[in-house]
């Protein structure tokens, strides 16, 4: 394939994949809130924002609260996440935000507004149990279909092997740093039975890993946490 044959089947397939993406944004669009919590020694700080998340009337603004999330591996032991879909329309997404922002107990808060791409369906919703993976990708904006579609074709083989559930791969807004920089980041969600299945998913020889090979060649930068989804 000639330089200029790729660069059309990347455009090509860049439309056909962020085609259905964009008709789930039309009908879906999400909050991702990164907390540190404040609580007395010993208590779980995500109980009482679990209380505050079910007392914000989010469906009334026009949102779902789809899952709060509890540290196992990476982050401190106050910090914790919340993602909510919201419809496109929803009047009341921002005010509902500043208020959990401003909840009791909330030391700190960092909002990413985000976008699903290949997934999730607006529909789709967290699978209870397991643990929960929280990858970030920092690429190259020009990369992001070819990006999208190296994701759609290693999930394939990486679902089909492993106790495993891709929930979304969403991109998330743009800042003013993204933009001079070149770069989008994406959020990367997945389900995993446990530690055990999230470690023997990294087998090099599958097809999925190939695949996930040469997505890692056009990432700039990456890290990730593992999760429990505190029930709401």
């Amino acid at each position: 394939m000639t330089a200029m044959d790729r660069r059309r089947w990347l455009a090509a397939s860049g439309a056909l994949l962020l085609a259905p993406a964009a008709r789930a944004a039309e009908a879906r669009v999400y909050d991702y809130l990164f907390l540190d919590l404040g609580a007395p020694p010993g208590a779980p700080p995500t109980r009482a924002f679990a209380d505050h998340v079910r007392a914000a009337g989010l469906d009334k603004a026009g949102g779902t609260p789809l899952g709060l999330f509890s540290p196992q591996i990476g982050w401190h032991a106050r910090q914790a996440a919340l993602l909510v879909g919201w419809s496109p329309d929803a009047n009341g997404r921002d005010a509902a935000m500043a208020a959990l922002a401003k909840a009791p107990g909330v030391k700190s808060v960092e909002r990413h507004r985000l976008q699903a791409t290949a997934r999730p369906s607006p529909t789709d919703r967290l699978k209870p149990g397991g643990i929960y993976v929280h990858r970030w990708f920092v690429i190259a904006t020009p990369s992001l279909p070819e990006f999208i579609e190296l994701s759609t074709t290693g999930w394939r083989d990486f679902e089909a092997r492993f106790d495993t559930n891709i929930f979304g791969l969403f991109t998330a807004e743009q800042t003013a740093a993204d933009k001079a920089a070149g770069q989008t980041r994406l959020l990367l969600l997945t389900r995993y039975k446990d530690h055990g299945v999230w470690e023997a998913s990294r087998n090099p020889d599958t097809a999925a890993m190939a695949a996930f090979q040469r997505r890692q060649l056009i990432t700039r930068d990456t890290w990730n946490d593992s999760t429990l989804l505190v029930p709401l």
